[in-house]
């Protein structure tokens, strides 16, 4: 799950306290729902910060939220740049919409 501030910035740096402390309400709300939804044992939450540390969306500041098990296949996405997933992305977005609306 990516969350994204509506300002276009490319970095921390362009938002306003405010506009941080609600970023982090939200990816807060996101690792909630993902929890409830799909039971993970932990997450990674994290930021990457330009083309060299990995960011694809280089203008846009924007945090990751990636829901982790035991025995994940964390090799698919960077040798196939395949997902494994145990139910469909339609299915498992419908359950987080009800998750966020709660």
């Amino acid at each position: 799950m990516l969350v994204v501030p509506y300002k276009q910035t490319p970095d921390l740096h362009g938002l306003t306290d405010e506009e941080m402390t609600d970023l982090m309400k939200l990816v807060r709300r996101c690792q909630d729902a993902l929890t409830a939804v799909m039971k993970p044992a932990g997450f990674n939450i994290g930021i990457n910060l330009g083309r060299i540390a990995g960011a694809g969306i280089e203008p846009h500041v924007h945090i990751h939220v990636v829901p982790r098990w035991a025995g994940d296949t964390n090799f698919m996405p960077v040798l196939a740049n395949t997902m494994v997933l145990p139910e469909a992305l339609v299915d498992i977005a419908g359950k987080l919409r009800a998750a966020f609306a709660q």
